[in-house]
């Protein structure tokens, strides 16, 4: 695993130990980052960060700066060895909580996200999404993108998100929705 293109494109990355963690392939990012086009100056939420390989890859690409949350012990210290190579600790935070907890704590902070990418594990999808909006909705940028992968062929409603348009992709056995959020630019 490798950040594919930007500042820090081709170094290595690091997965969690243990094995529970299923790090999105490079393919896989690379065909996301094109659909999302530019990232320049959007400040990222990736919830479920596992290696943090999406947060990295689109600070890589100019992404202002990136929040990392993931409760698992092994994701976070997979997290703090690969933004060691980001060099700018104002750019990165590490929140090793529960992902709604830290949604509640980034709205009561004020913090607003352009980008928020979603990587659970594929068995909890199905009860993340139906309360998902409604815990986004207050951390959004008033336009913002947000990303879920998940396992081929399975639905992802966005449910109480105004979302203007959606792009889904299928590669192997992993799906990937873009979904643009808010009033058009």
């Amino acid at each position: 695993m490798r950040v594919i293109a930007g500042e820090l494109g081709g170094r290595r990355l690091v997965a969690p130990k243990g094995g529970r963690t299923r790090p999105t392939a490079d393919r896989v990012r690379e065909a996301l980052f094109s659909i999302l086009g530019p990232v320049d100056g959007l400040d990222v939420l990736d919830l479920f960060a596992g290696s943090g390989a999406l947060g990295i890859e689109a600070l890589s690409r100019g992404a202002a700066s990136a929040t990392f949350v993931d409760r698992s012990p092994a994701a976070v210290a997979a997290i703090r060895a690969n933004v060691a190579m980001v060099g700018d600790p104002g750019r990165v935070r590490v929140l090793p909580i529960d992902w709604r907890v830290a949604l509640r704590a980034e709205a009561r902070a004020g913090r607003r996200f352009g980008l928020c990418l979603l990587d659970p594990p594929y068995s909890l999808l199905p009860r993340i999404l139906g309360g998902l909006g409604t815990e986004l909705r207050p951390v959004l940028a008033p336009v913002a993108t947000v990303v879920v992968e998940s396992a081929a062929g399975g639905p992802v409603e966005l449910e109480d998100l105004d979302v203007v348009t959606r792009t889904d992709r299928t590669y192997g056995d992993t799906q990937i929705a873009v979904a643009r959020v808010g009033e058009a630019p």
